[in-house]
């Protein structure tokens, strides 16, 4: 492994706060995310989890009613102190696209393409995580076999936790948060 870089090596002991985040340059924070001012590093995914998402983000843009909007990899300010900033595979929300990072406030859904390395963070964490902020919908989807599986949780807002997922196998037929059809096996 070679030398860290430059902005690595000159973090605040006290970790990252949203202002220093907010400074730093948008190439260095494209494979990070910040969990409680500490730095994540994600891995590259591989081609195939792209071309779901890619594919996904296609579908969803289709099918979503005004005021929503769909994006993916982009920052998502979980919250400001101690600074959580999470990189969704997908978020669908509401807003100027160009104003980052994106609140929960503004968003109705966020979804994780799940991979081998990032099972217990999509499975535990990112879920965890995104309900405690509020955000009313999560969509998961896991590779079985051959065959793409989503999971779609709904946020209980008393309890700030999503319940039991409906399962979704062949083709996502929901009509929450807004009627929608996507046949999984295209995303592959």
């Amino acid at each position: 492994m070679g030398a860290l870089p430059e902005w690595m090596l000159s973090l605040p002991k006290e970790g990252i706060t949203a202002e220093h985040y907010d400074q730093m340059p948008v190439e260095d924070c494209r494979n990070i995310e910040i969990v409680d001012g500490r730095i994540v590093v994600c891995p590259s995914q591989t081609p195939h989890h792209n071309l779901i998402a890619l594919r996904l983000t296609h579908d969803l843009d289709r099918q979503l009613p005004e005021p929503w909007q769909v994006t993916s990899h982009v920052d998502l300010r979980i919250s400001e102190f101690p600074l959580t900033n999470r990189r969704p595979d997908i978020l669908v929300f509401r807003g100027n696209p160009d104003e980052l990072p994106i609140v929960p406030t503004n968003v109705l859904l966020a979804a994780e393409i799940m991979s081998q390395s990032s099972v217990s963070t999509d499975r535990l964490d990112k879920p965890a995580e995104y309900a405690s902020a509020g955000i009313p919908y999560f969509w998961r989807f896991e590779l079985e076999g051959d065959e793409l599986i989503a999971y779609t949780y709904i946020c209980d807002s008393t309890t700030k936790t999503y319940g039991e997922p409906d399962v979704h196998k062949l083709t996502l037929k929901t009509a929450r948060p807004f009627p929608i059809e996507i046949d999984l096996a295209a995303l592959l």
